[in-house]
């Protein structure tokens, strides 16, 4: 996921796909928006001012955006009205048609040319050129150059003065999502594969493609034509597509209709004379392929014996797959992914001891979840781990490259889709362009400064220039970062803290709950406030009885709170004293409070498996200090 500040340094005027105000900077006079995916709209909720700048496409979708849970609940009932979470934006957001040279007067006599291309990403992504007389830089936002597409950029009008030595770019803002030396399947070899695949499955095969966030389009076109049928999507989908299409009232002629994206006609259809050509999308539930959202399954997915379609990253060379963990975001855009807000070091342990008590979760599985925990977000983003099931397990499940039999065909089909460059693309890229310096767009600093990756030795042999800002950066702060890295006796004593917290949780397991009381699953975050910040999980719900998903998903639309635990002492967290930091006065405690922070942790954890059947444990809201042991009555109760 992106971890830039948006601050482009050769114009500081400007912010770009980060609008959260920074007190040791001056306000931005125009700030700019390159697609919709959650990790890039930090503090866009609040702006009040300037314009945010984007293509017309990303406005239009931008505007429509509602957040997981306020869909879930419009749709049973619980809101009224559909609560859009940008929609107040509409007057500052401001559309520039791409490939169009566009001047801006930020402030008198201060002006900067802007143009935006297209990044192969999803609907609306751009990348942005940023020009004066004096200074040029290429802002990528997320990108996939596939070879087809830098030549593509290579010959554009507006960029063929960079291109071919005329002139040189100051710096390119780059997405290094991945910098690893692994080739990626092109987006055309992913899906020629896929479509060979599901050619093999009989006629009345249904099918489910996870298309969890923007990006999967082509896939979908593809899809309805090889198999003949079009997509069942769920309505937030299809308003969201259909906004791509403008329906202009005309004197002369009765509708003129304007497509925003290239894919947008195929997708939700167009009028050619009088007779409308119906896209590839549908609401009509009995078709063969359907992309309806998780938690809430049609009935034909609800009911059929689905073979579940699941896009990775790539198909690595010794036959294991890239899964997309902690990349690019979009996680609550049409479908809420997992999202953990950024944790400290200590709290990354205790979860990850919940993580590894589960047997159903595959070691690679674990250490990924590790990896990207470890990643901490410095810009206070949350940590977007993208998970779904394909993510755990290699049960009845089947890989393109791995082949498959007449005999049994496999329930599960996993295909290479990435919407990131790889890094053998990215080189690709920056040598088209030659520029002076490039700006990485996602670091993990920590891992950079141990590992000894730099821009110049990952990019430096095609920049024409041989000063990196980012590795100057990055050499003020090793010393900082050094300091923030545990050793391994801090290490092995989190080990065995967390050791000494597993037995005694496991000695009270059966012991049976004392806390009453009606309560919603997030009550034990209220009940330990005090104790320490939790870490939230949040999870969408399940689809029904029927969804090959249900085995391993977790269990309803809860939040799942975790009291974490200090490395430097060994108590558990039922031991854990309740103090503020005003007050370091140690108040007498009787066993009753403890055996009752103990019942609320064991039910916690009960909750927290989501296993075939569970049944939400309540936890009821108490006092933990100040002597006060008995169960809070719940306002309505009487």
């Amino acid at each position: 996921m992106s971890t830039f500040d948006g601050i482009v340094s050769e114009f500081p005027e400007i912010r770009v796909d980060f609008f959260r105000y920074n007190p040791n900077r001056p306000r931005p006079l125009a700030c700019f928006l390159s697609h919709v995916h959650s990790d890039h709209l930090a503090g866009l909720e609040t702006l009040k001012s300037p314009f945010v700048y984007c293509s017309a496409a990303t406005k239009e979708i931008l505007l429509r955006l509602e957040r997981y849970p306020c869909r879930i609940n419009h749709a049973k009932g619980v809101l009224e009205a559909r609560v859009q979470t940008y929609k107040h934006l509409k007057a500052l957001l401001k559309p520039i048609p791409l490939e169009t040279p566009t001047k801006l007067e930020l402030k008198p006599g201060v002006n900067i040319q802007v143009t935006l291309f297209d990044a192969n990403h999803c609907p609306g992504a751009v990348m942005f050129l940023f020009e004066t007389d004096t200074k040029a830089v290429l802002y990528t936002g997320d990108m996939r150059s596939e070879p087809w597409f830098v030549g593509s950029i290579a010959r554009n009008p507006n960029l063929i003065e960079y291109t071919s030595g005329i002139r040189t770019l100051d710096k390119i803002y780059l997405d290094t999502s991945f910098t690893s030396s692994v080739p990626f399947q092109t987006k055309a070899e992913g899906i020629s594969k896929l479509l060979r695949t599901v050619s093999r499955y009989p006629d009345d095969t249904v099918f489910h493609l996870r298309a969890w966030t923007f990006g999967y389009e082509d896939v979908w076109v593809s899809l309805s034509r090889a198999l003949k049928s079009k997509i069942h999507v769920d309505e937030y989908k299809m308003r969201i597509y259909s906004s791509l299409t403008t329906r202009l009232a005309d004197r002369n002629r009765d509708e003129l209709c304007f497509q925003m994206t290239s894919e947008a006609a195929a997708l939700t259809g167009f009028v050619c004379g009088n007779t409308p050509h119906p896209g590839c999308l549908t609401r009509d539930e009995n078709v063969r392929l359907h992309s309806c959202e998780k938690g809430k399954y049609c009935d034909v997915v609800k009911t059929s014996d689905v073979v579940w379609i699941c896009p990775v990253v790539a198909h690595l060379s010794d036959g294991e797959d890239l899964i997309e963990m902690g990349v690019g975001g979009g996680g609550d855009d049409l479908e809420r992914e997992v999202e953990l807000g950024n944790m400290p070091a200590e709290e990354v342990d205790v979860l990850m001891e919940l993580i590894s008590r589960d047997r159903d979760i595959s070691p690679d599985a674990k250490a990924d979840v590790r990896r990207v925990l470890a990643d901490k977000s410095r810009n206070g983003l949350p940590i977007a781990l993208n998970l779904d099931f394909s993510s755990f397990g290699e049960g009845n499940e089947m890989s393109l490259h791995k082949g498959t039999s007449a005999a049994k065909l496999p329930r599960r089909i996993r295909f290479p889709y990435s919407r990131h460059s790889s890094y053998p693309e990215l080189c690709h890229f920056v040598e088209t362009f030659k520029p002076k310096d490039v700006w990485p767009c996602t670091v993990n600093e920590q891992e950079w400064i141990s590992k000894g990756i730099c821009i110049e030795s990952l990019f430096g042999r095609y920049c024409t220039g041989n000063a990196f800002e980012h590795d100057l950066k990055m050499e003020l702060l090793e010393p900082q970062l050094s300091t923030h890295v545990p050793s391994e006796s801090q290490r092995s004593q989190t080990r065995e803290s967390q050791q000494s917290t597993a037995s005694l949780v496991s000695e009270r397991v059966d012991a049976p709950p004392a806390l009453g009381g009606r309560s919603h699953p997030g009550s034990f975050a209220e009940a330990g406030r005090s104790l320490h910040r939790p870490v939230e999980i949040s999870d969408d719900s399940h689809g029904g009885r029927g969804s090959q998903e249900d085995d391993v998903e977790m269990a309803g639309d809860q939040h799942l709170t975790a009291c974490s635990q200090p490395t430097e002492t060994s108590q558990s967290c039922a031991e854990v004293t309740s103090s503020s930091s005003q007050d370091s006065t140690t108040l007498p405690r009787s066993p009753e409070p403890s055996r009752m922070r103990m019942d609320a942790y064991n039910a916690m954890l009960g909750n927290s498996s989501g296993g075939e059947g569970q049944v939400w444990e309540t936890v009821g809201l108490i006092s933990v200090a100040h002597n006060h042991t008995h169960v809070e009555t719940e306002l309505g109760d009487g």
